[in-house]
Formats: structure tokens, C-alpha cells, sequence
């Protein structure tokens, strides 16, 4: 199974989109803002180079000054 992401511009294509999907019978979902940052989070975080590692210190210190 594939997956496609589709940014809708307004509420009449959003409208049309899921009425012509509902009727082919193709499973669709609308993702808040939040989704679809948390998507974009995943992709970035797998991507991440994980060969480095950083000292507890070094976090606890940083996560202090905020």
C-alpha cells in the first residue's frame, strides 16, 4: 500500500477531494497542522546521524538554560 500527502488550498477543494474519494471508496484522513508537523519531525529525525554522541552533561546543561 502506497500513502499520498495532499495540501488542500481551501474548504471547496477539500469538499470536492473527499466526495470524490468517499465515493470511489478510497481511505482518506485530514491531518491537523500538528499532524503533519510531527510527520515532518519523524522524517527529520530519522535522517539524523546517530554516530555522534553527546555527554549527559553536555544535554543537562543546555535543557537548564531554558
Amino acid at each position: 500500500m502506497k500513502t499520498m500527502v495532499i495540501k488542500i488550498k481551501d474548504e471547496a477543494e477539500l469538499s470536492l477531494l473527499s466526495g470524490m474519494l468517499k465515493k470511489m471508496r478510497i481511505q482518506s484522513k485530514i491531518l491537523t497542522e500538528d499532524e503533519l508537523e510531527d510527520i515532518g519531525m519523524g522524517e527529520l529525525m530519522l535522517k539524523v546521524d546517530r554516530s555522534e554522541k553527546v555527554s549527559r552533561e553536555l544535554v543537562m546543561s543546555k535543557l537548564e538554560r531554558e
